[in-house]
């Protein structure tokens, strides 16, 4: 066989390699899952309040408010509520129905608030070629590549000279960039907020064009939160308005009436007058001046009624101003406490960003290239999930930025290498 076949034949099974890599890549779509369902091991908080409107506050329900653990069978229990299946829901859709059910159970007209954070998710698994197998805690967004760095990376031989701290500071570098791109968007929402702008004004690192579609994903969720959060404010100022323009409009209806009583004391008072005059004269009695007597007082008690009632509604409108005023002040407050942490954490995870990169730069790694030649290749890492659906574990091809779910077994082997030629003898051997 001549070299010129070999070389041909050598070129047509690295295609075919490529191509059947590519693949299996394809039946696992790389983009973020944003909504997982409870799975069994999800920690959560549940926070139910209900808004009062005369007294112009949220009124929380403790008892059922607390942590809870998602049980092997997908239920937890509320009390009051009993158990609740969340096998085929996620925290928004569990807020609902809890709200949905306490409203029935209680038989309100307005289903209460309800909240549901999940504190903690159930951990993803990492197993084969790793340096550190084992089990790990999960974080939404989380891909293959970040898994495959808490594991150390690959499994490398004392002959290789792999060094698994380099790689899990490799993992942590690439942790601490995106918390950054994070702590940055949730800073501009929240400068905002306290400047009670109508839209986010995001840095240029979040917004230039070199920036990866992460940096779209935390922008995107950034802005749900802002406008949600505005959405809650403006309709608990909305209500307290509402509270207020009712109170105004007793108290113009009880100064009318008091206006009306007037006149009616005036015409009543001018009356008892020509009466006692009649009576001195003889030509009226004395039982109908009594009689006028009695009714000017009980119009003047009226009076001082209508009077106080007034006063009473001007001390609830009082009242419903100082709550608006509380409200926004609460919510400054809040948002100015939120972003003195988020600027402290961020300075946090620069710094150890820095000293992460100053490592790395005075190890002088081999995993930058320093120790490694022309012939030296790494080997090739397939993956594979190993995913719960429908009560069943079924194997799905993966590739690095596949994005995993908890609970995920990600399975990592190594393949045999395709060994680096130069372009030169490429092109030697095909003029051969």
């Amino acid at each position: 066989m001549s070299k010129a076949h070999m070389f041909t034949q050598s070129v047509r099974s690295h295609v075919i390699a490529s191509i059947s890599i590519a693949l299996a890549m394809a039946f696992v779509s790389p983009a973020r899952a944003d909504t997982h369902f409870l799975a069994p091991q999800t920690k959560i908080r549940v926070t139910v309040v209900q808004w009062i409107p005369s007294k112009g506050e949220y009124q929380q329900w403790g008892p059922i408010s607390g942590e809870f653990t998602v049980s092997s069978v997908g239920t937890i229990s509320l009390p009051l509520l009993g158990t609740i299946s969340v096998t085929d829901t996620d925290d928004a859709g569990l807020a609902t129905r809890i709200g949905e059910q306490l409203k029935d159970k209680a038989g309100l007209i307005n289903a209460p608030s309800a909240t549901v954070e999940i504190l903690e998710y159930p951990p993803i698994y990492v197993v084969g070629s790793v340096t550190a197998p084992g089990e790990y805690k999960f974080r939404p967004g989380m891909t293959v590549l970040q898994a495959l760095a808490l594991g150390g990376g690959r499994y490398r031989g004392t002959t290789e000279g792999g060094d698994k701290g380099q790689i899990g500071m490799l993992g942590d570098l690439q942790t601490f960039r995106e918390d950054i791109l994070r702590t940055l968007a949730r800073i501009a929402r929240l400068q905002a907020e306290s400047a009670s702008a109508k839209e986010i004004s995001f840095p240029v690192e979040l917004t230039s064009s070199a920036a990866d579609s992460s940096a779209q994903e935390v922008m995107a969720q950034e802005q749900i939160v802002f406008e949600t959060r505005n959405n809650e404010l403006k309709r608990q100022l909305d209500s307290l308005d509402e509270l207020r323009n009712l109170f105004v409009s007793e108290i113009d209806i009880l100064q009318k009436k008091t206006e009306t009583l007037d006149n009616r004391i005036k015409l009543v008072s001018d009356e008892l007058a020509g009466v006692r005059s009649l009576v001195e004269r003889g030509i009226a009695t004395v039982s109908r001046r009594s009689e006028l007597e009695l009714a000017v007082s009980n119009l003047q008690s009226n009076r001082l009624d209508e009077i106080t009632a007034t006063m009473r509604a001007r001390q609830n409108l009082s009242e419903a101003t100082r709550n608006a005023l509380s409200l926004r002040d609460k919510h400054q407050t809040q948002v100015s406490v939120e972003l003195q942490e988020a600027q402290a954490n961020l300075e946090r995870i620069k710094i150890k960003e820095d000293v992460i990169k100053k490592i790395l730069v005075v190890s002088d790694a081999p995993l930058l290239g320093k120790r490694a030649t022309e012939n030296t290749v790494e080997p090739v890492l397939t993956f594979t999930i190993v995913r719960q659906i429908a009560e069943e574990a079924k194997e799905i091809a993966a590739s690095e930025q596949t994005s995993l779910l908890p609970r995920d077994v990600v399975k990592v082997a190594i393949s045999e290498p395709l060994k680096k030629q130069s372009s030169s003898t490429l092109m030697s051997r095909a003029t051969q």
